[in-house]
């Protein structure tokens, strides 16, 4: 399915700044739109329901899996994710463009789905500065960050498997680098001849 909309696809081990730089991103570009996922998980310090995510409860969570209304979920950390099917291909063949914060088996669920995603993987500069992120976050007891630095682990070894990979040592410079991968995708041949449609049919490449 060649969608006139970019889908982007953002995973990380948790501390890494994913979040923070995903907000930046979407601040910094009026044309991306984010996608909120559902959760099981209850909210943390000032987030929103309709916000940072959906949140709801398990049985309705398994209701929603049932009747196939998932892209892709995902059982992270003890807590179910989840990315309305319905929501992100209405907007994607609007011609917009989407960016969804997930963690990577739901990234590489979506890829099979829609292999025309872009996949983006934010790197730690080390598991010492994941470790001090997590400390300095202050959201997690030492119990559940020393399970996050353990998946960490498991996590990174996902990079592979995605399209870019973005390290957040300094945070200006990802951020350059996210809002590079999107301008590029913009400029794909495909892109620019819808984009462009007056430009290509005046030197007849259309």
């Amino acid at each position: 399915m060649d969608y006139p909309g970019n889908l982007f696809v953002v995973s990380a081990p948790s501390g890494t700044g994913k979040s923070s730089l995903v907000k930046a991103l979407l601040e910094l570009d009026s044309r991306l739109l984010v996608s909120i996922s559902h959760t099981t998980r209850p909210p943390r310090g000032q987030e929103q329901h309709g916000r940072e995510y959906l949140f709801i409860e398990d049985p309705e969570f398994r209701g929603m899996i049932s009747h196939g209304d998932f892209f892709e979920w995902a059982e992270v950390h003890g807590n179910l994710y989840g990315t309305s099917r319905h929501a992100i291909e209405e907007r994607i063949k609007g011609g917009e463009d989407v960016v969804l914060e997930i963690d990577w088996q739901g990234a590489l669920q979506i890829k099979k789905i829609f292999p025309n995603a872009v996949l983006i993987f934010i790197l730690p500069p080390s598991y010492e500065e994941l470790l001090q992120r997590l400390h300095r976050r202050g959201e997690d007891t030492s119990d559940v960050i020393e399970i996050r630095m353990s998946n960490a682990k498991v996590e990174v070894e996902q990079a592979q498997f995605f399209d870019y990979v973005v390290v957040n040592s300094l945070f200006e410079t990802a951020l350059f680098d996210l809002k590079t991968i999107v301008h590029a995708q913009r400029l794909k041949y495909a892109a620019q001849r819808r984009n462009k449609s007056v430009v290509f049919r005046a030197l007849n490449l259309v």
